[in-house]
């Protein structure tokens, strides 16, 4: 049952390819509304979209509801729900990330960034660059910001916040822990390392963002398992945080951090190869799954 104003917003391109096109899904895995074709006006990129606010949103919303232009989901290709966005942002946030490291739970957010341009869809390959021996995979909870703030007060953060999808923050260990100085953004924003879908998940459709089952598998493995009831710093404090040093702005992507359960604290240490799968849930979002080439 859909709760009163959830939509689970997508980017897609149909049989013959073309441009990018907004629709929503009618449920998860279910067929989409061309958003598009129902509402020629608004603008087909995500962020655009999500620049004009509420006005667009009842728009999407009057679309759900009409009953027409509707698309069979094997005729349309997903892509990552927000493809480009002005920031990529990350953090180190669950407790027992931090016990199977071996390190302190940190008492302020440890915040770093991807590049836009390593942004693929739910179910795109992930290319493994010749440069790395040592590529993990983090399934993780992202926030998909949908109103302009600087400064934000907790108790309002998330009215900032429009919805949520799952992300992978696919990462080369050896450029992130060893090489470039042990500066990370290089091993985290590789071409293709941040698969992100299958939906925008408005914020109206989840119970409780902080209390949501969150795993990866690879090759049908359960890699981790876990909850967002884990996270060091909910995404008010987060949000709170991250805006106290830049503007947040719609479209924006906040990745929360990654639960235990990756490659490079296994022991002997696992990495992806070439024709692995690894597929990420996140309990009332969805399942990205995405091929290593």
């Amino acid at each position: 049952m859909r709760l009163p104003g959830a939509m689970r917003l997508v980017r897609f391109r149909g049989a013959g390819g073309g441009e990018p096109r907004l629709g929503l899904e009618e449920a998860a895995g279910g067929s989409l509304v061309d958003l598009s074709a129902a509402e020629p006006a608004l603008p087909r990129s995500m962020r655009a979209f999500l620049e004009t606010g509420q006005s667009g949103l009842a728009a999407a919303r009057r679309a759900l509801e009409s009953g027409r232009h509707r698309l069979p989901r094997g005729t349309v290709r997903l892509l990552a729900p927000v493809g480009d966005p002005e920031k990529v942002i990350c953090v180190v946030n669950y407790r027992d990330h931090c016990l199977e490291q071996d390190v302190k739970i940190p008492k302020e957010p440890i915040i770093f960034s991807k590049f836009p341009s390593a942004i693929i869809g739910p179910f795109d390959d992930i290319v493994h660059p010749q440069e790395s021996s040592e590529v993990d995979w983090e399934v993780e909870l992202a926030a998909i910001i949908g109103k302009k703030g600087r400064h934000i007060e907790e108790s309002a953060a998330l009215d900032h916040v429009v919805g949520f999808t799952v992300a992978n923050d696919v990462s080369a260990r050896d450029w992130q822990m060893r090489r470039n100085g042990r500066q990370w953004l290089l091993g985290k924003t590789f071409d293709t390392f941040c698969p992100l879908g299958p939906a925008l998940v408005t914020k109206d459709a989840v119970a409780d963002v902080h209390n949501l089952s969150i795993r990866c598998s690879v090759n049908g493995r359960l890699m981790q398992d876990s909850s967002t009831s884990q996270l060091i710093f909910r995404l008010p404090k987060l949000i709170a945080w991250v805006s106290q040093f830049v503007t947040l702005v719609p479209g924006d992507i906040l990745l929360t951090g990654t639960p235990p359960g990756v490659g490079v604290f296994r022991k002997p240490p696992v990495f992806l190869k070439r024709g692995d799968e690894v597929q990420c849930e996140i309990e009332e979002l969805g399942t990205i799954c995405n091929k290593v080439v």
